[in-house]
C-alpha cells in the first residue's frame, strides 16, 4: 500500500535527481489525499519555487504554515519566496520566525544575509552570513560570499582571501591537466596554462590576464569555449589559442583568469587591481575591419534615426535573474520616442516574447545568421 510519507519521499527522490514536474505530481497526490498535510505543502513550495513559480511557493508556504505554525523549514522558505519576490520586510520577517523557532538554523541565516546583500544594504547582509559562520565555521558558500562583498566594497585582502573558498563549492572545476596550479613563482621560460573558470562574461573580462603572465615572462596557451575563439584572436598576451575540447599540450603551471588577478594582488598590491591591470589596456579585443564594414553598411541601410539596442533577458536559471531581466512591456516608452530606432539584441530567452508584444514591428531584427556563423561574440 502506498503511503503519503512515500510518496513524498519518492517524490523528493525524483526532485532532487532533476526531475522536478514528475516530482512535483507526486507531491500532488499526496495532497490529494490529505490536504491538510503540512510536509507536503512545503515539499510543493519547493517544486514550485525550483520552477520559478514564486507566488504559487508563496502560498504554499503559507497553506503550510497555517496548518502547522510551528515549522521553521517553512518560514525559511516563505521567506526565500518573498525574497524573489522582492518585498524584503516580509521576507526578513520570516526568516527572523524561522531563527527564533530554531536558533542557528543555517539556511535561514543564509538567506537572511543575502536578502538584504541584494536588498543593497551590503554591511547587514555581511553581519548575518559572518553570524552564520559561527554555526559552520568552513562552509564554503559563507565565505566565497564574504569575499564576493569584500571585493565590491575594496577590501582586497580579506576579498581575495575569503573568495579563494569558492574552489571548494560544487560546480567548480578545473581542466584535466596535471601541472600545479601558478602562484606567484618566476614565470621566465616557463608555460602556462590559461583557462576560464566560470561564466563567457567572466571570460571576456579577464582575457586580459594573459597580457599579464606574458609580462611577467610566460609561454601562455590560452584555452576557452570554442564560440570564444574567433573574439579571443585579438587578445595581447597568448601564444596558443585552445578549445575546451582540444587536449591540453605539456606545460609548466595552471591557472585560472581571475586566480592571475588574485595573485598579481598579493604580488604588487593594489594597482595590480586598479590602474595597472585594468587601466592600462583599454580596447584589449577588437574585430575584423570586414565585419565593422559589412555592419555599418547594414545599420545604414535598415536605420535612419538614433540607434537603440534592447535586451532584456538574462538566463532564467541564474539563481539572481529575477533581479537582472524585465520583460519586454518595460521598454515600450523607448518605443515611442521620436528619433530613436530599436534594434534586438536578445537571443535565446525571451527572444520569444519578440512575438507577443504589440510594438514588435518597431524593432529592428539583425539578420539570422548574426552570432550562428563563424565569429560568435
Amino acid at each position: 500500500m502506498t503511503t503519503i510519507g512515500n510518496l513524498l519521499q519518492h517524490g523528493w527522490q525524483l526532485h532532487q535527481s532533476g526531475h522536478v514536474d514528475v516530482a512535483e505530481q507526486y507531491y500532488r497526490r499526496a495532497l490529494a489525499a490529505d490536504p491538510k498535510n503540512a510536509d507536503a505543502l512545503v515539499y510543493l513550495g519547493i517544486a514550485l519555487f525550483d520552477k520559478r513559480r514564486f507566488s504559487d511557493s508563496v502560498t504554499a508556504y503559507r497553506d503550510a504554515i497555517n496548518i502547522r505554525s510551528q515549522f521553521p523549514i517553512a518560514w525559511n522558505n516563505l521567506g526565500n519566496s518573498l525574497r524573489m519576490l522582492g518585498e524584503t520586510d516580509e521576507a526578513e520577517s520570516c526568516f527572523e520566525e524561522a531563527l527564533k523557532q530554531q536558533p542557528g538554523y543555517l539556511s535561514a541565516l543564509k538567506n537572511r544575509g543575502t536578502l538584504w546583500v541584494w536588498a543593497g544594504d551590503i554591511e547587514r547582509g555581511m553581519q548575518w552570513y559572518q553570524h552564520a559562520l559561527q554555526f559552520d565555521p568552513d562552509n564554503a558558500e559563507l565565505h566565497r560570499n564574504l569575499g564576493v562583498i569584500n571585493l565590491l566594497s575594496g577590501n582586497y585582502e580579506i576579498g581575495w582571501q575569503e573568495y579563494r573558498w569558492r574552489w571548494k563549492m560544487p560546480g567548480m572545476f578545473r581542466p584535466p591537466c596535471p601541472a600545479p596550479i601558478w602562484k606567484g613563482e618566476p614565470l621566465g621560460g616557463r608555460t602556462v596554462l590559461l583557462y576560464p573558470e566560470q561564466g563567457l562574461g567572466d571570460a571576456i573580462h579577464f582575457v586580459r590576464a594573459a597580457a599579464e603572465l606574458k609580462e611577467l615572462g610566460a609561454t601562455v596557451v590560452l584555452q576557452c569555449d570554442a564560440a570564444l575563439i574567433p573574439l579571443f584572436t585579438s587578445a595581447p598576451g597568448f601564444d596558443r589559442l585552445l578549445s575546451s575540447a582540444t587536449a591540453i599540450p605539456p606545460v609548466d603551471y595552471q591557472v585560472s583568469m581571475i586566480e592571475v588577478i588574485d595573485v598579481l594582488y598579493g604580488l604588487r598590491g593594489e594597482i595590480a587591481w586598479g590602474s595597472d591591470l585594468f587601466r592600462k589596456r583599454p580596447g584589449y579585443l577588437t574585430v575584423s575591419t570586414q565585419l565593422i564594414d559589412y555592419w555599418q553598411r547594414w545599420l545604414d541601410a535598415n536605420t535612419t534615426s538614433r540607434r537603440v539596442g534592447i535586451n532584456w533577458q538574462g538566463n532564467p536559471d541564474h539563481h539572481a535573474d529575477v533581479y537582472r531581466s524585465i520583460p519586454l512591456e518595460t521598454l515600450r516608452p523607448i518605443s515611442q520616442l521620436p528619433g530613436v530606432d530599436l534594434i534586438n539584441l536578445q537571443f535565446g530567452y525571451g527572444a520569444e516574447q519578440l512575438e507577443e508584444c504589440d510594438f514588435a514591428d518597431s524593432i529592428l531584427r539583425l539578420p539570422d545568421h548574426t552570432d550562428t556563423d563563424d565569429g560568435a561574440f
